[in-house]
């Protein structure tokens, strides 16, 4: 989750990412700041695997990534380096 959130965090998207990790209300972030923060390979791999457009991927995942960042740090902070996103899963019984 660290790589993702510096991703974000270097395309300008810190204040969105910090509000969602944090306990207050989450910010909003666009498809297009989100197709911009990730690699262009990733979001075409991710695109692929789902069937769509890597637009309509940026945009599913401008619309679900704020929530989940949300519900894998409840306690608003960071898991520890080293948990996997899988055990985060798990954890949280998403």
């Amino acid at each position: 989750m660290g790589g993702l959130l510096d991703m974000l965090t270097k395309s300008g998207l810190m204040d969105q990412a910090q509000s969602w990790i944090g306990t207050g209300e989450n910010k909003p972030v666009s498809g297009e700041q989100i197709a911009q923060a990730l690699p262009d390979n990733t979001l075409q791999e991710v695109a692929a695997q789902a069937g769509v457009s890597p637009q309509e991927a940026a945009d599913q995942i401008a619309q679900h990534l704020p929530q989940a960042v949300d519900k894998l740090t409840p306690s608003g902070e960071l898991p520890q380096p080293g948990a996997s996103l899988e055990d985060l899963i798990k954890q949280q019984s998403l």
